[in-house]
């Protein structure tokens, strides 16, 4: 099968989710397409906002409408480690130790409310976000391919949050900031939920229909079809000039006088592979400028820190990166 054969496939099924998901959750376009690039690149993705603007619910119809096995962890202040990546367990009848494995051992996982669970929870994740393996009393456990953590957080100035650490957050390949819906799709939000009825149970019980209630059972495709899509990102074309471009734009955030931490390779390798992905995503076999310019700030913005003189002085982070995106 050829490559214009296999792309035009893989636009078919991205449509397809893209389509399904849309049934269940209103607006939010962008956001299925930064999840999307985090499933097709093996990134990791971090998403922001307050709550109720329906991050766990697009997670869920995702993974739902691809066909992985998913996990969700609820973070809260007096989670342990072994709650996300399990422990050893001793057997009284045997006396000997066995493994429990946790849900980090899924193909999907949910990290709600990250930053509301203590440090020593949010780095049980490091091992498993950079290398897809986890060790339970002294033995290395790898974990399902393709593997992934979706991560939400509160904004920090909530309270019973905790903010991630540099060598977390430069884990994650993308965050994103999700903004309130318009007026009009807010209105879509409460038509939906005003026509969803009931569920009726054993019993004679029933309970009101929610948006989950919504997720279709039958996937669009499943994790051979989602291999063949992560291959297709591999085959984009990334030219030399594509590539200097985001050189300089990385090197930048080392230099500029309001930046105390700039960006490390790793930002510079996150941002060509989510290009890659988002133009496989709009149909096309290479990168081009719009792509790194849609996504530097999803790439940058959560990696670099101002100086206190810059946040005393007022400037905004956002700002910066703006200011050194006109400058190239």
């Amino acid at each position: 099968m050829s490559t214009a054969e296999l792309n035009s496939i893989a636009a078919s099924q991205i449509e397809e989710i893209r389509t399904r998901v849309a049934k269940v959750v209103v607006g939010q376009d962008v956001v299925v397409e930064r999840i999307l690039i985090a499933l097709l690149t093996g990134g990791h993705l971090l998403l922001e906002g307050v709550p109720g603007l329906a991050k766990t619910l697009l997670v869920n119809a995702v993974a739902r409408t691809i066909g992985m096995s998913f996990g969700r962890v609820q973070f809260t202040i007096d989670m342990l480690p072994s709650d996300v990546i399990g422990s050893e367990i001793l057997d009284q009848a045997t006396h000997q130790f066995r493994i429990h494995k946790g849900p980090v051992f899924t193909n999907l996982l949910l990290a709600d409310e990250i930053n509301r669970a203590a440090p020593k929870v949010q780095g049980c994740l490091l091992e498993a976000m950079q290398e897809r393996k986890v060790t339970l009393g002294g033995n290395t456990f790898p974990l399902p391919a393709p593997f992934l953590v979706i991560a939400t957080q509160n904004p920090i100035e909530q309270s019973g949050t905790f903010e991630l650490p540099e060598a977390q957050l430069d884990r994650f390949m993308l965050c994103h900031r999700l903004e309130y819906p318009s007026a009009d799709q807010e209105k879509e939000v409460y038509r939906r939920q005003l026509n969803m009825g009931l569920v009726r149970q054993d019993g004679g019980g029933a309970v009101p229909r929610s948006a989950f209630d919504m997720i279709s059972a039958n996937p669009v495709c499943g994790i051979p079809e989602l291999v063949n899509m992560m291959e297709q990102v591999q085959s984009i074309h990334v030219s030399e000039a594509f590539t200097e471009h985001v050189v300089r734009t990385v090197r930048r955030t080392r230099e500029h006088s309001a930046l105390a931490v700039g960006c490390s390779p790793r930002a510079g390798l996150s941002l060509v592979q989510a290009s890659r992905a988002r133009a496989l995503l709009h149909n096309r076999s290479y990168v081009v400028p719009e792509d790194m310019i849609a996504l530097a700030e999803d790439v940058i913005l959560h990696r670099i820190r101002l100086t206190y003189e810059s946040v005393a002085r007022g400037v905004h982070a956002r700002d910066v990166l703006e200011e050194i995106m006109r400058e190239l």
